[in-house]
């Protein structure tokens, strides 16, 4: 299944997305009454897909965030392999959606895409364990942990350079039906393949990485956790546009503009 948020005549409301592929002209969304992190039921509204504005599929508390999670990744980068996961936070803030512009601020003088596949909580939960850890997972999403390089360089901790607003697109949709292990994470600017790698070189897998954070944050449902990026990492510039993909859910495209 694969469930939306979407503004059509002024109204915000969740839906499901049917119809093959990710062609808009195939897709259908169907309206739910309330949101998805409970049992639901339809209203019977149906719109086609070129009538809806896709929104970010969620509006998480907050986007917990894996750094260093892929060795290539962190060998482009010129940084020591951590033990153990490296967890840094985004604010909800940064959080756009599909087709709203990344903003690059007006100081900085080198952002990076990184795209990334992103678990969206379906639950409150603390203290998952491992085996349990896809139980409390509502799907996956497509994310870009957009990075001020400079920033983070300089700070020597994370916040100003991964907080911006605007620095977290998420989208289109999130898939509820996919096997998070063994999937293509890509990354296009203009066309051009920027990343290629796949989630089975993850140092951390999700379960993995579930049981870590809840092990002292609690999530909320509509939490996101971004899993880390593959290697290929690079720079932004106005005009450019960027496409963040993961195999099994649709491709997420942001325009990249000056703020």
């Amino acid at each position: 299944m694969r469930i939306c948020r979407f503004s059509v005549n002024g109204e915000v409301a969740f839906g499901v997305v049917e119809g093959p592929g990710a062609d808009p002209a195939d897709l259908v969304v169907a309206t739910l009454e309330g949101h998805p992190f409970a049992p639901f039921a339809f209203t019977g509204a149906r719109h086609a897909m070129g009538d809806v504005r896709l929104l970010a599929p969620v509006l998480p508390s907050k986007v917990v965030c894996i750094g260093k999670n892929y060795a290539e990744h962190i060998a482009e980068m010129g940084l020591p392999a951590p033990e153990a996961p490296v967890v840094f936070l985004k604010p909800s803030t940064s959080v756009i959606g599909p087709g709203d512009p990344i903003q690059l601020p007006r100081n900085s003088t080198r952002v990076d895409h990184e795209a990334e596949l992103a678990v969206v909580i379906g639950r409150l939960c603390r203290e998952v364990p491992r085996e349990k850890a896809l139980d409390v997972v509502l799907g996956y999403t497509v994310g870009n942990d957009v990075t001020a390089r400079d920033f983070q360089q300089a700070d020597g901790q994370w916040t100003r350079g991964k907080g911006h607003d605007s620095f977290c697109p998420l989208g289109p949709w999130v898939e509820t039906e996919l096997n998070p292990s063994g999937l293509q994470v890509q990354c296009f600017v203009d066309g051009e393949v920027r990343q290629d790698g796949n989630t089975a070189s993850l140092m951390h897998d999700v379960p993995a990485i579930i049981e870590w954070v809840t092990a002292f944050m609690t999530l909320l449902p509509g939490d996101v956790i971004l899993t880390g990026t593959p290697a290929g990492v690079g720079p932004l510039v106005p005009g450019n546009a960027v496409t963040a993909l993961v195999e099994g859910i649709g491709p997420l495209t942001n325009p990249v503009v000056s703020r």
